[in-house]
């Protein structure tokens, strides 16, 4: 799956490099979820934005997208709000 509109007004996509353009234009990093994980593998994926959430452990690009693509899932976000400016909503959903 590239990606598609959804109703909502935002995009779901599986694209590596939507997903990457899309944090790093919001100056966001890749994250997961500290008490997630789980003998040195990945747990729940986040993107973490500044400042850096307590909660997360950034990783690199490439340990999140391996875990994207296990978990089988999409990344659905929103490019501008209702009143043009750049949008930080997204969440991570089922394919």
């Amino acid at each position: 799956m590239a990606s598609r509109a959804q109703n909502s007004g935002g995009r779901q996509t599986t694209d590596h490099d939507v997903i990457r353009k899309w944090t790093e234009e919001r100056g966001g990093k890749p994250a997961t979820v500290k008490a997630t994980e789980e003998d040195g593998h990945a747990g729940i994926l986040r993107i973490d934005f500044d400042p850096p959430d307590g909660g997360l452990d950034r990783v690199g690009w490439d340990e999140f997208f391996e875990k994207f693509d296990e978990a089988g899932i999409a990344f659905l976000h929103q490019d501008r709000t209702k009143n043009g400016e750049l949008s930080r909503f997204h969440k991570f959903v089922r394919r």
